[in-house]
């Protein structure tokens, strides 16, 4: 089972494809193993299943629409189409997480940094920071419940 990091950047992969693509949910997914296997010169052993990319990906996608609305009243002056396609998917994936999945909002918004400073760069890392602690502030407030209007997972 590979580890939840590396969940998170194929999730990113596969997403960022998926953005650029349209393709149907499950042929994104099929897509992306299909070129670990094409790709891979050094022949290591690639799992056909990976749960929990699948789980966030999955996920992402099917509330894209309350993800987006949400980035884009947490990212002043930045429409969410000018936004560079991988800072985009980085929010994407870690806003899903925050509301969907049963992650630490620190979690999240540490491992969306590192996402953010291997695949994007330096200059993105504030940006991604300071959306996420926004909608973090939103919909999970300090020692209170989760604001409405958001359907959550406990």
């Amino acid at each position: 089972m590979p580890s939840r990091h590396r969940s998170r950047e194929r999730a990113l992969q596969v997403l960022f494809q998926w953005d650029l693509r349209r393709l149907p949910v499950e042929e994104a997914i099929e897509s992306y193993y299909d070129s670990l296997m094409r790709d891979d010169d050094e022949m290591e052993v690639v799992p056909r299943s990976d749960q929990f990319m699948e789980e966030l990906f999955r996920e992402t996608v099917s509330r894209l629409e309350a993800i987006d609305e949400l980035i884009r009243k947490h990212s002043e002056h930045w429409r969410l189409v000018r936004m560079p396609a991988v800072d985009r998917n980085i929010i994407r994936l870690a806003v899903c997480e925050l509301l969907w999945l049963p992650t630490p909002p620190a979690v999240v918004i540490d491992e969306a940094l590192e996402l953010a400073r291997r695949f994007s760069g330096d200059e993105s890392v504030p940006f991604v920071n300071g959306v996420l602690d926004a909608v973090k502030r939103e919909v999970k407030p300090p020692g209170g419940p989760p604001q409405p209007g958001i359907e959550q997972t406990p």
